[in-house]
């Protein structure tokens, strides 16, 4: 009895094995086979029945059988398809302008045209990582738009690269804020000009208001942590920083911090401008009592002055 459970379990491992080999060798058979109209027509059911790896196997052998005739056509475009449907979209996004370049007169080939730029926008990864695909995604849309202003996909187009600017927006209002975060007084500079840059790349950024807020305490702070002879200049920097936003949104949420940011920056110049009076007429004084000129101590000086 255990003999015949035994027999029967082989049996059935070599059935299976059989049946897999069987399959397998079918699809062999069929790639080997020199029938193209019948391997064309099974690619295509492959397709249909969403086995696009096998689909795309037969496209690409089929695709050098088929130059220069009509099912050529077809064939690149279900090579686009299948590459998309497999999220190759690199590949996908070749072929389809490929389509588009070599059949312009094709109905087909706005929509191909469209899909060669959507598939850098799917490519498109998420703020925090370099936005080279993004940027490339804009270019192809627009670039789309141009050549089809009053194509049905046109709209959509303007739409996906709302969408993208969206996200370059925010990538360069985190890089910005980055700075700001970071707390050094180099990075305070840097975010003040990472701020302004942003400003001036995206004037209608929803970020407009805390933007500009944020310049304004940057600056603040760049010129609180700055070396004294330097400070007076900074802090007024602020000071028309704060009017510029004051001017703008003169109801702002940051008003309050805005204000208290000005007092102290009146306040620092004040001290300010009142220590370097002493330490100016304590110089003076010891060059006296050292017998050193002006000229000569406002050369001395000159050479040893930095930019902190």
């Amino acid at each position: 009895m255990f003999l015949n459970r035994r027999i029967v379990s082989l049996l059935a491992c070599v059935i299976m094995l059989g049946s897999f080999t069987g399959c397998k060798s079918k699809f062999e058979k069929l790639r080997a086979s020199n029938n193209i109209a019948m391997k064309y027509q099974e690619a295509v059911k492959f397709y249909e029945n969403k086995k696009y790896t096998k689909a795309l196997v037969l496209f690409d052998e089929l695709m050098t059988r088929y130059r220069g005739q009509a099912e050529a056509e077809d064939l690149y475009y279900f090579t686009a398809y299948t590459n998309y449907r497999l999220k190759d979209y690199t590949s996908a996004r070749y072929a389809f302008k490929n389509f588009a370049t070599t059949y312009p007169n094709s109905p087909r080939a706005e929509e191909c045209r469209f899909m060669s730029a959507y598939c850098f926008y799917v490519d498109s990864p998420r703020a925090s990582l370099d936005q080279e695909n993004t940027r490339k995604a804009i270019d192809e849309l627009q670039l789309f738009i141009n050549l089809y202003p009053d194509g049905e996909k046109a709209q959509e187009a303007g739409d996906l690269i709302q969408s993208l600017r969206d996200k370059l927006e925010l990538k360069a209002y985190t890089n910005a804020k980055l700075y700001f975060n970071m707390g050094q007084p180099d990075d305070y500079r840097a975010a003040v000009i990472a701020f302004e840059n942003m400003l001036r790349e995206y004037p209608d950024t929803k970020y407009a208001e805390e933007v500009e807020f944020l310049i304004v305490k940057s600056q603040y702070l760049f010129a609180e942590n700055s070396m004294i002879h330097r400070q007076q200049e900074r802090f007024n920097d602020a000071l028309d920083y704060y009017k510029a936003f004051t001017e703008n949104y003169p109801e702002s949420k940051f008003r309050k911090e805005a204000d208290d940011l000005r007092v102290g920056a009146e306040r620092q110049i004040a001290v300010v401008t009142k220590r370097m009076d002493e330490y100016n007429k304590a110089q003076e004084e010891r060059q006296r009592e050292l017998g050193i000129t002006s000229e000569e101590a406002n050369g001395t000086a000159s050479t040893s002055d930095t930019n902190k």
